[in-house]
């Protein structure tokens, strides 16, 4: 018995113990309400029962691609051209592992600490992923609300009654006044139900169950943009870091320059020009520097947006690309796959069910529509004779209602719930090429980042030895102040383009976790909440 009604159940007691408020104050016992209903009951079951079919197309899974690979060849690993091998690991010790899984947290595979509480601030503060959740809460209330409507709806409507008696104005002033004056106290339910003959309502149902669906996948696409988002934005910092610190040590190699030909101007050793030309490769140089701290500034804004924070309350974590350690073993799930692990992918065949069921919607809503009211109570002129079976009541009212004419109207819905699941269905097929173009260019970009990274490493090394022995000759007087300044600037060239090359072979293994789908069927927080139990259900 509900708490509420424990006050009630002490003024009103009855033998089963069930009640039926029907207004503040009244609670009326259900057997006395529903007494007379109970001979009609098998009338409803009987409707209930013929309610087994439903119109419009069942929904299929669509089938996978009949792929074996994501790229023309057989899959390759990452390697270095001409066996350049690179400075710190990285690219060459990197292979793919067909067929593997995916951790929930594949972030984690970069094995930084200051990543992974970043991360964690970003999926507890960030109010995008805090909407979705949301939204997904809506969907799945919407969904069980539509789900009453299978099932028949009680109402309990009493009603007390003062009423005069015609003639009172045409007796004797003597006579007794009030014997034309009574109270009729009427307390009634009334069951209504409309059963779902041609299955309108479990369409209706199935398509929001479908869009609870495509929200939940909503919710794993937010989960894995954020993350992602995270990742590429602390890798974007470490790489602005390396440049910032690459301008700056030529930068300081140019002074060391511009002191040394000062030197040599007062001694007379050099012209004039050579100083000036020296005097500009500096400040080129500089030029470079604000740019690359105003893009570290609003990167770092950035960070701190995607953790939910305000520009004024900066996360403390940064980054540098010799904190983060590349992935060497990279997981590869199989083609046949990657439509059940991309959100996306998942998201847009949600959309095609929701589609497929508009239309079995929309062809019932053709059909005739069948409507069962009954109403069941009691009526006297005291309260204490409602219990009385002599004033016991009941009707059973059956209703039905067809379309026989609206200018098309219905049929031409049909047609655009039709047009609206051939719609879903291509987007679906869009959605899922995508999915593989993805995938695809990731293990593409992989491959020419192996060779990328080698080669910037060796040009590297090689504009760092030139730079030295162009020094060593110069101060010599062997060669010119021009052949110091062309080895400086490919140098500092080199040294940007690593930096570069680097970042963007750690994005682009961040990006092969994201287009296979971020491992969320590993995660330990995806698991459905248990069923939602409705406060008021008591009946």
């Amino acid at each position: 018995m509900r708490p509420d009604l424990d006050h009630h159940a002490a003024r009103y007691p009855v033998r089963d113990g069930m009640f039926v408020r029907v207004s503040e104050g009244w609670v009326i016992p259900l057997t006395m309400a529903l007494g007379r209903l109970s001979r009609y009951g098998g009338v409803i079951l009987l409707a209930w029962s013929v309610a087994a079919c439903a119109v419009g197309p069942n929904f299929m899974p669509p089938e996978d691609p009949p792929v074996s690979r994501y790229t023309r060849e057989p899959l390759k690993n990452p390697s270095a051209a001409d066996k350049i091998r690179t400075r710190q690991g990285g690219s060459a010790d990197q292979s793919f592992a067909s067929g593997a899984d995916i951790p929930g947290q594949w972030w984690t595979l970069f094995h930084s600490k200051a990543l992974n509480r970043l991360v964690e601030q970003a999926l507890a503060n960030n109010p995008t992923l805090e909407a979705a959740q949301a939204s997904l809460r809506v969907a799945q209330q919407n969904a069980l609300a539509q789900k009453g409507t299978l099932y028949p709806s009680l109402t309990a409507t009493p009603q007390a009654e003062g009423i005069q008696a015609p003639g009172l104005d045409l007796q004797s002033p003597l006579q007794n006044q009030t014997q034309y004056l009574y109270s009729l106290f009427t307390p009634q339910a009334v069951v209504s139900y409309n059963p779902d003959v041609f299955g309108g309502n479990r369409r209706q149902i199935e398509s929001l169950e479908a869009a609870t669906e495509n929200q939940r996948f909503q919710l794993e696409a937010a989960y894995l943009s954020l993350t992602a988002n995270v990742v590429a934005a602390a890798i974007q910092e470490a790489s602005l870091r390396a440049q910032i610190d690459a301008t700056q040590k030529v930068i300081q190699a140019q002074i060391e320059v511009l002191q040394l030909y000062n030197k040599q101007l007062s001694l007379g050793q050099i012209a004039g020009a050579d100083v000036v030309q020296q005097q500009a490769a500096l400040a080129l140089s500089q030029q470079l520097l604000p740019p690359l701290e105003k893009a570290l500034a609003q990167q770092r804004n950035l960070l701190t947006a995607l953790a939910g924070r305000l520009p004024s309350d900066e996360v403390p974590e940064t980054f540098r690309l010799s904190a983060l350690r590349l992935p060497t073993r990279l997981p590869v799930s199989l083609p046949s796959r990657l439509v059940q692990q991309r959100p996306d992918v998942k998201a847009a065949e949600a959309m095609v069910q929701q589609a497929s069921a508009s239309v079995g919607v929309a062809v019932a809503n053709r059909l005739p529509q069948f409507t069962l009211t009954a109403t069941g109570g009691s009526s006297a002129t005291q309260i204490t004779q409602i219990t009385n079976p002599a004033a016991s009541f009941f009707t059973i009212v059956g209703q039905a209602t067809a379309p026989i004419f609206d200018a098309g109207t219905l049929f031409r819905r049909q047609r655009a719930a039709e047009e609206g699941l051939t719609q879903a269905q291509a987007q679906y097929r869009a959605t899922v090429i995508t999915a593989f173009q993805n995938v695809a260019d990731a293990l593409r970009a992989l491959q020419a980042d192996a060779r990328a990274v080698a080669a910037a490493d060796a040009a590297v090394n090689a504009t760092n030895q030139s730079l030295e022995l162009v020094r060593k000759q110069f101060t010599a007087g062997s060669v010119t102040s021009t052949q110091v300044l062309i080895a400086q600037q490919g140098y500092l060239s080199a040294l940007v383009t690593a930096a570069g090359a680097r970042a963007t072979q750690y994005a682009d293994t961040a990006a092969l976790f994201v287009a296979l789908g971020g491992g969320w069927w590993n995660r330990a927080d995806v698991a459905p909440p248990p069923p939602e139990k409705d406060p008021l259900k008591f009946l």
